[in-house]
Order: structure tokens, then C-alpha cells, then sequence
């Protein structure tokens, strides 16, 4: 197959620019050991350099948080991680172990965190995982004893909302279940039992991270939920023996979470009202959001600024900065509207180049061009201050790099904003804008002034349709592959 003569097939039609061949060429950057008999000053320019990233850290307001502007995996731990440094809490406000992110410590060993919050592996940080997450024990301390068998310390460093609900493994199954039951319009959930979870909780049966300090309710609240599931599913398989291992269990888990728990609302508060500076780390995004996102293809909670507040129980006046993260292309994992998504050889190409692959599923991304609509609509929902734009390595090698940049009817007329109407979305066409590609490795540049003037291009039509700057540039995975704008 003659790469280089792949046409990108799209049911996003292009009014007025083509999408023309792309290919992706290996790149084999070199290693490069320098010697010295004493150490060797850092240049004038890294020096500089280091002083504005400082400088812009600094700056962000004493409770801030970081937010996913598309449909997840923008890459939001690792700007959480490098922030960590800076402030005196994290916090995680809603979702629960569906959400997957993978960051990199000083060394270059790869962590996979799931529920515990970015800034674990900044040692002197506390993590706060707030009432608004669902938390599944068994995935819980695994996690904690993969972070503690490398290194990394988590005693007295994670905090557990009492009010935070339980996420059992029968949750699990009933997702399972349920999707198979929906068939062909599967909403493509990772399985983990967030949105039963969070069914129970609405459904006000379900059982909390305080509950398990009254053990002699736990069979009965246990037996309802578990009875509940039983009588909607006849696959779901449920007698005494199974609420007595389940009950046995907890109490093992109980014990350990102990040292764990704890009125995570006054400790947020206390900790604002002594004007500690608070992170706040986003899951999933806001195209996943249960109220704004392509419904009913989302998340079960609010991955949006709103979640920020019902989830750790904190003002909306309190907080500061929103910085968006967002992908220099896109991609969304399981079904659900797509209107930039890339059809065929040159999706596969892009999720190759990208690595585009689920931290918690391992499921393949679907990928397509930047969507400035849905990026716009984000950043309205969110009132960003700041955008973070990662990947922007991994269009390194097309000769032209296309932006959805408006919608339109079938009939040529505008669509004013993102669109609810689901069948809409399907049907409507994107209006793109074509830019031309860099075609050289920047994964080794720190500075803006040193990208290539057209990756510049390409960050600032980007700020200019959206109106939001950009102030974070990813280029590759590494902690120190950011570049400070």
C-alpha cells in the first residue's frame, strides 16, 4: 500500500477545502550523552525559559482547576502533575475509576492512576477525592499498593470523602448487562460501573464511604441494592452466599480505608479559608458532561466547572483559573456523534501516531481533525482562562493539518452553536480551514519562539477562533515536553 496516496474518508463533509493524503514517516531521534569535568550551566535560553514557566505557574489563582475540553484522554494528568508542584492540595471531584491518566515521573517511569489524584507523585502533596467520585475499594488499593511497591508513599497523603459513594463489583456486572442488553445502540461505557453507581446514588439507596464505620446496617443496605439488580436482570445471579462473602469482604475493607476518611468538605473549606492553593483535576471532559455532552453517549457526572463545586462541596466564588485541555486533533472512545472523526486509513494512521489507546480499557480511540465548534461551545460552558494544547508532536509528519471551524445544515445554512439534536449531528456538515503541516520533529523544543513558524500558525488560528489563549503546549509525553507560551 502506497501510504502517501491515502485519502482521509469522513462523514464530515468539506465545503470548500479538500482533505488531501497525509502520511505519517518514522522519526528516530537521537540520544545524545554530553561530558563535562564540571558541571554545565543551562544557556541563557533555558534559563529564560524556566523563568516564564515559573512565572506562569505562579500566577494561576489559589484555587484553580484543570478540565477536559472534548470527549476525554485529552491528557490532563500530566498538567496536573507538573502543577502538583505548585500547590498545596489536589483534588479529584466526580467520576470514578473510568477515568485513566497517564503521566511520567522525574525518571521516565509510566504510571497508570485511575481514581487517586495526579498529584500523588509530588510527595509533598496532599490528594482530596471528593464526595462527587464514585470509588470501587478493590481498585482503590490496588492502586495504592502499585504507587507504594514504586516508591511512592501514599500514607496520610490521600484524603476519602465520607459523603463519596461506594462503588461495588455488582455494579460492574449490571453495567455489563446493561450495555449488552442495549444492543446495537450500546452507549460504549468502560464497564467500570460508574453509571450504576451513580444510579444508586440518585436513586438515594446507595451506600456511602461513611457507612462502612456501621458495619450492623451494611447486610441490609447491601441486600436491597443487590435484590434491586436481581429482579431487573435475570443473568444477574444473587443468593445468601453471595451477600455474606460480600459483607465479609467490606468489613476487611473498612479497616483499611479507616486512616483514609474524612469530612472532605471542611477540609477543602479550612484549607481555602488559610489560603492554601488548591488544584483541582477534572475526569473525562466536558463533551462527556451528563447535561452539555452528545447525550446519551456521555459520562454520569458533571466533568464540567459546575462539577467542581458539587463535588468537593466548595464555593463558585472561591474558584479562579480553569485551564482547558485539549488535543491537537481529537478523539472519543465508544459510540456517539463524531463530526471531525477521520473514516478508514487515515483514522488508523493518526491513533498509531497518537498511541491512541484507552489507559483504563486499552479500547482504540476514534480520531479525527480538531473541532473548533465543539472546542468553542467548551470553553463557553467552562469560562477557561487558559488552554492547554497537547500532542501537537504527533502532527508532526502531515504536509497539511485540517480545522473543523463551523458547522452547517444540509442545506447550506449556518449551525449557530453545538447542536443537542443527536440526529443533527450526524447529518450535518463541517466547514474546514486548511493549514499547512511542519513536517519536522518538535518533541525536543521548550521554547515557543523555537517551533516552526507554522506549528506556531496553527496554536495561534487555534487561539484566535476560540478566543481563549493558549498557554500550555504539549510535545510529547515526558514531564519536561511542555512548553510555557
Amino acid at each position: 500500500m502506497n501510504i502517501s496516496s491515502l485519502r482521509l474518508d469522513s462523514h464530515a463533509i468539506c465545503t470548500h477545502q479538500p482533505q488531501r493524503p497525509f502520511a505519517f514517516h518514522n522519526r528516530f531521534p537521537r540520544n545524545v550523552v554530553v561530558c563535562a569535568a564540571k558541571p554545565v550551566a543551562p544557556p541563557p535560553t533555558k534559563l529564560a525559559a524556566a523563568d516564564s514557566s515559573l512565572r506562569r505557574i505562579e500566577s494561576l489563582s489559589q484555587v484553580s482547576g484543570v478540565l477536559g475540553c472534548q470527549w476525554g484522554d485529552e491528557g490532563k494528568g500530566k498538567l496536573v502533575d507538573i502543577l502538583a508542584q505548585h500547590f498545596q492540595i489536589v483534588a479529584r471531584c466526580q467520576g470514578g475509576a473510568n477515568a485513566g491518566h497517564t503521566i511520567y515521573n522525574a525518571e521516565g517511569k509510566k504510571f497508570a492512576l485511575h481514581l487517586v489524584p495526579s498529584g500523588i507523585l509530588n510527595e509533598d502533596t496532599p490528594c482530596v477525592i471528593g464526595n462527587g467520585v464514585v470509588v470501587h475499594l478493590p481498585g482503590l488499593f490496588q492502586e495504592i499498593d502499585n504507587l507504594e511497591s514504586n516508591g511512592v508513599s501514599c500514607k496520610g497523603r490521600i484524603l476519602i470523602s465520607d459523603r463519596a459513594h461506594l462503588l461495588f463489583d455488582f455494579h460492574q456486572t449490571v453495567d455489563g448487562l446493561r450495555e449488552a442488553e442495549l444492543s446495537k445502540s450500546f452507549i460504549g461505557t468502560t464497564k467500570r460501573g460508574i453509571g450504576p453507581c451513580y444510579s444508586s446514588k440518585a436513586n438515594r439507596n446507595g451506600i456511602r464511604v461513611g457507612d462502612l464505620r456501621y458495619m450492623e446496617t451494611l447486610p441490609q443496605k447491601l441486600d436491597l441494592l443487590l435484590s434491586d439488580a436481581a429482579l431487573r436482570f435475570k443473568d444477574f445471579k444473587y443468593g445468601p452466599d453471595v451477600l455474606r462473602e460480600e459483607v465479609e469482604k467490606y468489613k476487611r475493607y473498612a479497616e483499611r480505608l479507616e486512616p483514609y476518611i474524612a469530612d472532605t468538605v471542611h477540609v477543602m473549606n479550612e484549607a481555602i479559608t488559610q489560603k492554601k492553593k488548591v488544584l483541582v483535576e477534572g475526569g473525562q471532559a466536558t463533551m462527556l458532561d451528563i447535561d452539555f455532552g452528545t447525550y446519551p453517549f456521555v459520562t454520569s457526572s458533571s466533568p464540567s466547572a459546575g462539577g467542581i463545586c458539587t463535588g468537593l462541596g466548595i464555593a463558585p466564588r472561591v474558584i479562579g483559573d480553569l485551564v482547558g485541555v485539549v488535543k491537537a486533533y481529537t478523539t472519543r472512545v465508544g459510540s456517539g456523534p463524531f463530526p471531525t472523526e477521520i473514516l478508514g486509513p487515515g483514522g488508523d494512521l493518526l491513533r498509531f501516531a497518537g498511541q491512541e489507546f484507552g489507559t483504563t480499557t486499552g479500547r482504540p480511540r476514534r480520531c479525527g481533525w480538531l473541532d473548533i465548534v465543539a472546542l468553542s461551545y467548551s470553553c463557553q460552558i467552562n469560562g477557561f482562562s487558559s488552554l492547554n494544547l497537547t500532542k501537537l508532536d504527533v502532527l508532526s509528519d502531515l504536509d497539511e493539518i485540517q480545522l473543523g471551524v463551523s458547522y452547517k445544515h444540509a442545506d447550506g445554512t449556518p449551525v449557530q452553536s453545538f447542536p443537542s439534536d443527536l440526529r443533527l449531528l450526524e447529518q450535518l456538515k463541517v466547514e474546514y480551514e486548511s493549514l499547512p503541516g511542519w513536517k519536522t520533529d518538535i518533541s525536543s523544543i521548550r521554547n515557543y519562539s523555537d517551533l516552526p513558524r507554522a506549528a506556531q500558525l496553527y496554536v495561534e488560528r487555534i487561539e484566535e477562533l476560540v478566543g481563549v489563549p493558549i498557554h500550555y503546549i504539549g510535545v510529547g509525553p515526558g514531564r519536561d515536553a511542555l512548553i510555557f507560551k
